[in-house]
This record gives C-alpha cells, sequence and structure tokens, in this order.
C-alpha cells in the first residue's frame, strides 16, 4: 500500500511540474484532468471519500470543463481545429 501512495505522489508532482512547463494550453488542461483524478485517488486512500468526490466532481469534471469553455470563448480552440483541417487536406 505505501508502494501505491509513493508511486500516486510522485506521479502528482509530475503532473504539477508538468502542467506548468506544457507550452500548448489544451495540453496542460488535460494534466490537470489526469492531476485531479489521481488526486481524488489520494483523498480516497487517506479514507475521506467525501473529498475524493468532491476533487473528482469540482476537480476533474466542472473545472477541467470551464477551462475548455474558456479556451474555445478566446478561439484557442478554433485556432487548433483549422491546424486540423489543413493536415487533412
Amino acid at each position: 500500500m505505501i508502494g501505491l501512495e509513493l508511486l500516486l505522489l510522485i506521479f502528482l508532482v509530475f503532473c504539477a511540474i508538468a502542467t506548468v512547463l506544457c507550452k500548448r494550453l489544451i495540453s496542460s488542461i488535460i494534466i490537470f484532468m489526469a492531476y485531479s483524478a489521481v488526486m481524488s485517488l489520494v483523498w480516497f486512500l487517506l479514507q475521506s471519500p467525501d473529498l475524493a468526490i468532491t476533487e473528482a466532481a469540482v476537480g476533474a469534471g466542472m473545472t477541467s470543463l470551464l477551462f475548455f469553455l474558456t479556451l474555445q470563448r478566446i478561439n484557442q480552440l478554433k485556432g487548433l481545429e483549422q491546424d486540423e483541417d489543413n493536415t487533412k487536406r
């Protein structure tokens, strides 16, 4: 059990650093989602199921959705869609 907890904590540190250093905003959001999902597992292992459910719903769910909607609103995803269309042609 201690090995699993240590592995999850190392993954959390990796995700935190990768989120900050990532150049693409969409990649940062996806890494942040992974961070929140693993954090909910850590809360569950610490025997706090109420915090685990909250972290999964708010951290990985709603916050990530709001980040995606914000990127779409500021037209960052529009440029990504145009790049994909150009590569298909």
